[in-house]
């Protein structure tokens, strides 16, 4: 997924979006130590997607904050 694309979403969006990375994330560890996981690329990107998501989300937080307290 593209930061690009994220940013159009909701923040509601975003963070079900993330709660869903999670889920998947642990299902893809738990695949990769039971030695099932075909593709572990797969979780490199899932890992950075999460970040990403976590970034949109604080940035979104920082600029409300500036927003509402007035640029310091």
């Amino acid at each position: 997924m593209r930061a690009r694309e994220m940013r159009t979403w909701t923040t509601d969006e975003l963070k079900s979006r993330l709660d869903d990375g999670y889920r998947e994330l642990f299902t893809l560890r738990r695949e990769w130590a039971l030695g099932r996981l075909e593709d572990s690329n797969r979780l490199r990107a899932l890992r950075r997607d999460i970040a990403r998501l976590h970034t949109i989300i604080r940035e979104r937080e920082l600029s409300a904050a500036l927003g509402e307290g007035g640029e310091r």
